[in-house]
């Protein structure tokens, strides 16, 4: 019961608080707009153009298709583009078969203490350097590697396979540093799932199989479309791993672009390359933004 001293005591009154000096500039959020705004198109946008400019002009400045046209009735570029698509696309899906079932795991896990656990194991990626990564698995995929020893010693082969400077090694060393991308992206979109949803569908009958089916992976769906859109489009352009793990039989556009502006100083033919990714990119994101519009659960991410 409430006491009647309690009830006799006057409300507090709360002051509001009152605009502080910057919000009364007029424009301010025309500026805070703008500041970005000129950020994004000074440092990205201008030289994106600048370097596209090249790959479709000659020598002397003059508009030309020469260079695009050289890629595309060149089967060696074509060549490259299928490598760098078909890597891409590994990465994502392996990346993807990892990543889901941790997040699921996470997220029905009642321990505090162990979800933190799978949390940092998961971060560990972001805490050690790219090419301190890269160098590790040029250690363990050699012939002499740890790999090739283990499965020797376990008699599942009888000499060391090739690993290193492959398209398989290429994709390991990818998986590795891109997985946290996908494993983040699933486990957010998880973790606003309601887990009432689990027991409302035990409670009527439903097997956990069928309920992960029926709740748990179509409201899982924007978390991996966007997890794979992220990790796809990284990979297209990704250089360090593929030019330190894989071969020159199996090179992808980000080894041929830093050939030919380190190298052979050909900046048109790099231009060129260049733009013919980025259209790539565009392609690929514009098609799931039609595919997936109207969605209904898909069509907040797209």
């Amino acid at each position: 019961m409430i006491d009647a001293k309690q009830e006799k005591q006057p409300i507090r009154s709360y002051s509001v608080p009152t605009p502080g000096l910057f919000t009364k500039i007029p424009g301010l959020k025309w500026l805070l707009a703008i500041i970005p705004l000129a950020y994004v198109v000074v440092l990205l946008l201008y030289p994106m153009i600048e370097l596209f400019k090249l790959g479709i002009a000659d020598s002397s400045g003059a508009f030309t298709l020469e260079h695009m046209q050289h890629i595309f009735t060149n089967k060696v570029y074509l060549d490259v583009i299928w490598i760098t698509l078909k890597i891409s696309f590994l990465v994502t899906v392996i990346s993807l078969l990892i990543s889901y079932p941790i997040a699921y795991l996470l997220i029905r896990i009642e321990s505090n203490l162990w979800k933190n656990m799978i949390l940092a194991l998961a971060m560990i990626p972001f805490w050690i350097s790219l090419l301190v990564r890269t160098f590790s698995w040029i250690v363990m995929l050699q012939d002499q590697g740890v790999i090739n020893q283990a499965l020797m010693a376990l008699g599942i082969i009888d000499e060391p396979i090739k690993l290193l400077y492959t398209t398989t090694g290429v994709v390991i060393g990818m998986v590795h540093v891109l997985y946290p991308f996908m494993f983040f992206s699933l486990y957010s979109v998880m973790k606003g799932i309601d887990q009432r949803l689990y027991q409302a569908a035990e409670g009527l009958g439903a097997r956990p199989i069928a309920a992960f089916f029926q709740i748990n992976f179509p409201l899982s769906l924007p978390g991996i479309l966007a997890g794979s859109l992220l990790v796809f489009v990284m990979s297209l352009g990704f250089f360090v791993t593929p030019a330190l793990l894989g071969g020159s039989s199996e090179m992808m556009i980000s080894m041929v672009i830093e050939n030919y502006i380190n190298k052979t100083l050909n900046w048109h033919m790099a231009s060129a390359l260049s733009l013919v990714l980025f259209i790539v990119t565009i392609v690929i994101l514009g098609l799931a933004f039609l595919v997936l519009r109207n969605h209904a659960v898909l069509k907040d991410v797209t």
